[in-house]
């Protein structure tokens, strides 16, 4: 539709044309479009967006992000199992780190050195280093059952290496 004609009043013997130029309909058109649309979309909105829900995932690699804070804390307080200890860190990082890059979060900082030592004698460190580990991997033995099919097979190493965890902290 062009709009170069005469616009007339009701009544056409006492008033004089109004000539609409086809470039200010536009003008107009597009601020009434820029307004509507800026209202909708959350753009002049004073409340928040609501954060994303976290990922079902995370608490596994907080688990993960924890066990290795704990296993090398255990290394370094009981050399003689450094040899044991240290696989089973580094194997919790990789957990940490595959898990952040799956959910597309920041790659997790190493845990604050929980004092292993803190147990008292080595068993008593090896044995709370057992019920952790037993804990995390019933945790990802449970996200593994309620995980989606693209994630399973992550999920399940994860569970895997955690049962291997506990044999060799036997």
């Amino acid at each position: 539709m062009v709009l170069t004609d005469l616009v007339r009043g009701g009544d056409e013997k006492d008033e004089t044309p109004i000539r609409v130029r086809r470039r200010a309909v536009l003008a107009l058109g597009a601020v009434l479009v820029a307004g509507a649309g800026a209202s909708g979309c959350g753009l002049l909105d004073d409340e928040p967006d609501e954060p994303p829900p976290p990922d079902p995932l995370q608490p596994l690699a907080d688990d993960a992000v924890r066990l290795a804070g704990l296993h090398r804390a255990a290394a370094v307080a009981f050399p003689d199992r450094a040899a044991v200890l240290t696989p089973i860190a580094e194997a919790h990082e990789a957990h940490a780190k595959e898990l952040a890059r799956i959910m597309a979060t920041a790659a997790p900082s190493p845990a604050a050195s929980a004092s292993a030592s803190g147990a008292g004698t080595e068993e008593d460190a090896v044995e709370a280093l057992r019920v952790a580990e037993k804990a995390a991997y019933e945790s990802a033995v449970q996200a593994c059952l309620r995980t989606p099919n693209h994630r399973a097979a992550l999920v399940g190493s994860i569970a895997a290496a955690r049962a291997t965890h506990l044999e060799a902290l036997k």
